[in-house]
């Protein structure tokens, strides 16, 4: 999730356990914590500059469930030998505060569909439950407002309340979130059987800043096929475009390093186009067709077969104010039927 969005969890998490005394400098120091896990950015940007090394290595080591509990108490151990801290006042509730303002930052990544290596470094694929998108204001704005009237409430009761209706709301969207998904992909269950690709690997995740309008993308022997639903306005099957991959040019380069990493983390849910001599490999989850958020060219033609080339992110011009205004409208009223 954005950073934002973990800022205010972290913080809320943290005040909502740690001693009514203590909650302003809960706030804060579970806001740092709810951030901490994205600094791993910085250490990845600095160990290498492989756009593709850069995705992967995200969210991995720094999102671990089988680290984070052994960095919190590390965190919570430094803290408690120094006698005046607050945490030395009341250490059982401080380390519970830490541990949780850590460990709800990476269940929260694991909501979108970027992917999350909860087990790291055990190496399933990454979870994506795909829920949410990476910014969505129904989540965040009830964890901001309880931050801020725990802020200003200070050691009052109504803080405490501030922060449990906060939370409960946050997650209560959550819970409607996975409700939501599983609307979406029952319908898309039928309608892909309906075309003959009920067995075909797919993932649903939902538009940016909402989640009434749901992207379903499946893949096929020769590209993929993209539909969208929506929970306010679509009735009857899904309606699925179908778009061409260079599934015979991937198939070349499928054993290369940076392909084999690519198609773990994604899950193979990406597509391969040649375009000016160049191999480009894009993410389908993010973005929508033809607009992708990440794009990698991995090899350059050479004869009948392919040269590896350091890996590097193109960047072509789309049109985001268009496509959200496209979207906004998408949601409230079913495209008219060509014809």
């Amino acid at each position: 999730m954005d950073s934002l969005s973990q800022i205010v969890l972290g913080a809320a998490v943290a005040a909502a356990i740690a001693p009514a005394g203590h909650r302003r400098a809960a706030l804060l120091a579970g806001a740092a914590l709810g951030t901490l896990p994205d600094l791993d950015v910085f250490v990845v940007n600095t160990l290498t500059d492989n756009p593709v090394q850069r995705m992967t290595w995200h969210r991995g080591l720094s999102h671990s469930l089988l680290v984070l509990p052994l960095l919190g108490a590390m965190i919570w151990a430094l803290f408690r030998r120094r006698p005046r801290s607050r945490v030395s006042q009341a250490p059982a509730r401080w380390f519970w505060a830490i541990q949780l303002a850590l460990f709800t930052h990476p269940l929260l990544d694991a909501f979108t569909v970027y992917g999350t290596q909860l087990l790291w470094p055990l190496r399933p694929p990454p979870a994506m439950w795909s829920s949410v998108f990476i910014i969505d204001p129904l989540y965040t704005v009830w964890l901001l407002a309880a931050c801020v009237a725990a802020w200003l409430l200070r050691e009052r009761r109504g803080a405490q309340r501030a922060l449990v209706l906060g939370l409960a709301l946050s997650s209560g969207y959550l819970g409607w979130s996975l409700l939501a998904k599983s609307m979406v992909e029952r319908e898309a269950g039928r309608s892909l059987a309906a075309i003959g690709l009920a067995d075909a690997p797919r993932f649903s995740v939902p538009m940016p800043f909402n989640t009434l309008l749901w992207r379903v993308v499946a893949m096929t022997p020769d590209g993929f096929v993209e539909g969208e639903r929506s929970l306010v306005a679509d009735r009857g099957p899904i309606s699925f475009r179908r778009h061409r991959s260079d599934v015979a040019e991937l198939r070349k380069v499928a054993r290369w390093a940076d392909v084999r990493e690519l198609g773990w983390f994604n899950r193979g849910f990406m597509k391969a186009e040649v375009r000016e001599g160049r191999l480009v490999l894009t993410d389908l989850r993010m973005g929508s067709e033809p607009d992708y958020t990440f794009r990698f060219i991995v090899a350059e033609r050479s004869g009948d077969g392919w040269v590896p080339v350091p890996v590097r992110q193109p960047q072509w011009p789309w049109q985001a104010r268009r496509r959200l205004s496209a979207m906004w409208t998408r949601i409230w009223a079913q495209p008219e039927v060509e014809g």
